[in-house]
């Protein structure tokens, strides 16, 4: 909203002006003040409450204003010149009689004094906003390595950040976002080493959107992707500082929004997926396997419906004696088939998973601990479904929980896969899979390959993809470099 009014030289009439803007808002709060012996020294403080902290206008704005005394010295100077040069005790003063400003830095949490005779107000910062501590991230939690997260206050996450990267070359540009809101948003990144094509798009998309209210990270992820249609993301989010200025160094930007503790980072490649802050700081052989074991969990959890369908199914052939006649003994007396049978297990679980998820914490593992033995096991003593089965959905859902921040992308590749198991059997599941590596290598991010570095032989390249390569090993100091260059090359 832009007002066009300006201040005026009386405190009445620019309270009532306040009040014309927030009408019938008990929030905003007016504290008219009278210094004890200079009667021209007379104004007001607004302030929104809750927002501001007390102590502050208590003690270094109010108190220091009643205890000046004018000189001779001071005579024709401006009392708003004389508080702010001199008196009030606060780090952060602006004049401004810019109403649009003035409203903006009220909406933040500052304070506005208006003096009597002014037609300008000084712009005192007061924040004093609750939030929520530096904390572990509860989505990204790691063993070994920095156990701090972002939080909601954008000064902190900024700061997070800036404690890790120590460099005058780490710029930070603000904007704001949301027609209603106005959200503000900061795009961090390294000078040196950033993509300037990376970062002209990216400003393009941001300088584009039209919405009317941003109230997390999330949205502007949805809006920022460059294919709306792939269920694979091509921004990355992150609750980690030490994830985020890593990023940062490879020449990536992040992108921060008030109010939300996850980060954004552009550009996001497919191997980031598979890439956890712990594999950086434990020994590169352990972080190596951890990292294989993600890649092979991830193939499991899309493939193994999808396999064994078509194998019951259609190429029974394939499958050894003995193990055939074991699953032919245990799906005897059981009334579904073996599709039906695999959509209603994996679709149950899917209704476990969710549950887990939304209820509290101190009831959702058991939860999902009666959901996957009791309901399990009831349903095979009760002949509804196969142990088989069972066995099937229980390594596709162990294996899914590997790499949560792919559960979309594996859940949709998952039932693609064995839809199209169900109707062509084994060939189905590998014309789905060529589907789904051409999909990926076609895919980009801002203008990157999503792909890039995978199925390379050069030391360069597979250094910081399916293993972690040590560090003693990297050719200029840093893995992350390595990225960065690759990065710059392929934008050029």
């Amino acid at each position: 909203m832009q007002i066009k009014e300006s201040l005026h030289s009386s405190v009445d009439e620019n309270i009532a002006l306040f009040k014309s803007i927030f009408p019938n808002d008990s929030t905003i709060k007016f504290r008219r003040f009278q210094h004890p012996q200079v009667k021209s020294l007379c104004g007001c403080l607004i302030h929104i409450e809750g927002m501001v902290s007390t102590e502050t206008l208590s003690n270094y704005i109010l108190r220091p204003i009643f205890h000046f005394q004018p000189s001779e010295e001071n005579r024709g100077i401006p009392y708003l010149q004389l508080l702010m040069e001199g008196i009030i005790e606060v780090s952060m003063l602006e004049l401004s009689n810019d109403m649009n400003a003035l409203l903006s830095e009220l909406l933040n949490g500052n304070t506005l004094l208006l003096l009597e005779g002014h037609d300008q107000a000084l712009l005192i910062e007061t924040q004093g906003l609750q939030s929520r501590g530096v904390s572990e991230p509860g989505t990204e939690k790691s063993v070994i390595g920095p156990r701090e997260g972002f939080t909601e206050t954008l000064i902190t996450n900024l700061s997070l950040i800036r404690r890790r990267v120590k460099n005058p070359k780490l710029k930070f540009e603000f904007m704001e976002l949301g027609e209603t809101t106005n959200t503000s948003v900061c795009l961090c990144y390294l000078e040196d080493s950033v993509s300037l094509k990376i970062l002209e798009e990216l400003k393009k998309r941001l300088a584009r959107i039209q919405i009317d209210a941003l109230v997390d990270s999330g949205e502007l992820q949805e809006l920022l992707r460059d294919d709306i249609l792939t269920p694979f993301e091509t921004v990355g989010n992150t609750e980690r500082p030490d994830t985020v200025a890593g990023k940062i160094m490879e020449g990536r930007i992040a992108v921060l929004v008030d109010g939300s503790p996850f980060v954004l980072t552009v550009p996001f490649l497919f191997n980031e997926y598979f890439q956890v802050s712990e594999d950086y700081y434990s020994n590169y052989l352990f972080g190596s396997f951890n990292r294989m074991i993600r890649f092979i969990g991830e193939f499991l959890a899309v493939s193994v419906p999808a396999i064994y369908v078509s194998l019951v199914t259609y190429n029974q052939e394939m499958i050894p004696t003995p193990l055939l006649l074991s699953i032919s003994a245990a799906r005897q007396s059981v009334p579904l088939p073996t599709v039906a049978e695999c959509f209603l297990m994996l679709l149950v679980f899917e209704i476990l998973r969710e549950a887990g998820t939304r209820i509290p914490n101190s009831i959702g593992q058991a939860v999902s601990i009666v959901g996957a033995l009791v309901l399990g096991q009831a349903a095979v003593d009760a002949r509804v479904v196969s142990a088989p089965m069972v066995i099937v959905v229980g390594i596709t859902g162990i294996t899914t929980l590997i790499n949560v921040k792919m559960k979309a992308a594996s859940i949709f590749t998952r039932f693609t896969l064995l839809t199209l198991a169900t109707f062509m059997g084994i060939y189905g599941y590998l014309f789905g899979l060529i589907g789904v590596v051409v999909h990926l290598m076609s895919l980009r991010s801002f203008g990157v390959p999503y792909m890039l570095t995978i199925g390379s032989i050069k030391d360069d390249d597979i250094q910081d993809t399916l293993i972690r390569g040590p560090w003693w090993a990297s050719r200029v100091g840093t893995l992350r470099i390595q990225t960065k260059r690759r990065i710059r090359k392929v934008m050029r």
